[in-house]
């Protein structure tokens, strides 16, 4: 598992998806920490314009580049639905925020060759990762 975490934290564009009502979120935790870390961050949120000065994306199949992973912080009904958007714009990398997965989600992951990493919490391991380099 750490060299599947240390292959997705090498990646350079990630998505966040999720809530970004406040600062208390996780999504908008794990923004800004990748955002400080120097990644290219793109948030999406279906009714939200901006996030900490960047456009916030309705969903991931609008954002205009190449993404390397997308971080979902969303219900799991949620997430098997941006999956679905995930695997029709060829993105590889998924990780899974504890209770964003389901069986479902990861079976999808799964069947569609897509690396998966859940029930870890980014957010923990970026800090950990940039320890140890």
């Amino acid at each position: 598992m750490e060299k599947l975490i240390s292959d997705f934290l090498a990646q350079k564009r990630f998505v966040v998806a999720g809530s970004f009502r406040n600062e208390s979120k996780y999504a908008y935790k794990i923004l800004k920490i990748l955002k400080n870390k120097g990644y290219e961050v793109y948030p999406v949120h279906p009714t939200i314009k901006e996030v900490e000065g960047r456009l916030c994306y309705s969903s991931v199949k609008d954002i205009p580049c190449v993404i390397d992973v997308v971080n979902l912080v969303t219900p799991p009904l949620v997430t098997e639905g941006i999956l679905v958007e995930c695997k029709d714009k060829g993105i590889k990398r998924v990780w899974l925020q504890p209770g964003a997965e389901s069986q479902a989600a990861i079976k999808f992951c799964d069947d569609n060759d897509m690396k998966v990493i859940h029930g870890i919490c980014m957010i923990l391991e970026s800090v950990k990762e940039k320890e140890t380099l």
